[in-house]
């Protein structure tokens, strides 16, 4: 019997991953259609008008946004709680989620991963190497020396494991895709905290999904998944060629 949860978005977006591993905490059953970015077709664009990733399916619900699904999963399903019961913690996790999606997302994803992944191998366009270099110099830099000073000794941001940490930590994993690392010299909160998010099994069997379709060509990637036991959906909203969209996930 179809699993009653289903996710449109692709192993390999940060928005995706976030959603995907609080289903993992949770132990919910889910499918997933992991569409390739700008793929999604007309069917698509009428539950997502955004055009965007993650979409959650509730049975007959949909939700749009990863930030509302996570706290829509929460709600429903709230042990184990991954939002601090303090308010004010609270509070500054969802911040730090924000922080996540947007800040880091403008340097790792949208100026890092999209110009050396998603343009060069899915819409076939060069890199602007400018752009490339601003992120890597001054924009993913300054977000760094930001969280630094906000994390704690050792352990994660609020004590035990929250919605701030796992978002954190899924843009540094698809920011690793194009070789982008954490200097822990630099920055050794950042790093220690991203390695000890990343080492969690649900993060790791993630992580065995995305390697085995990184560096596939797209018509290969869902055979791949479905040889690697991933919980795909038997039908899929993605079409064989890319469309161009707002540059943007949620």
């Amino acid at each position: 019997m179809p699993a009653q949860l289903k996710i449109i978005g692709n192993y390999i977006s940060p928005y995706v991953r976030k959603v995907l591993v609080c289903l993992e905490l949770k132990g919910l059953e889910y499918e997933i259609d992991p569409i390739v970015p700008f793929t999604g077709n007309d069917q698509f664009t009428r539950l997502s008008p955004l055009r965007r990733v993650p979409v959650l399916i509730d049975g007959g619900f949909v939700l749009n946004d990863s930030s509302v699904i996570c706290q829509y999963l929460e709600d429903r399903h709230p042990t184990p709680a991954l939002y601090p019961a303090d308010i004010a913690d609270r509070a500054h996790a969802r911040w730090l989620e924000e922080y996540a999606d947007t800040r880091l997302a403008d340097g790792l994803i949208w100026r890092l991963f999209h110009q050396l992944s998603i343009k060069r191998h899915v819409f076939r366009e060069p890199v602007n190497e400018a752009v490339v270099q601003h992120a890597r110099e001054v924009e993913i830099p300054a977000a760094l020396d930001y969280l630094e000073k906000l994390l704690p000794d050792g352990g994660f941001v609020f004590g035990t494991l929250s919605i701030a940490d796992i978002s954190i930590a899924s843009f540094f994993r698809t920011a690793s895709f194009v070789r982008h690392a954490i200097d822990a010299e630099r920055w050794p909160l950042m790093a220690a905290l991203v390695a000890e998010v990343q080492a969690l099994p649900a993060f790791q069997k993630l992580a065995r999904f995305e390697d085995c379709m990184l560096r596939l060509p797209l018509a290969e990637q869902r055979g791949a998944l479905i040889s690697a036991g991933a919980p795909l959906t038997s039908d899929t909203f993605g079409t064989s060629a890319p469309r161009p969209g707002p540059p943007r996930a949620s």
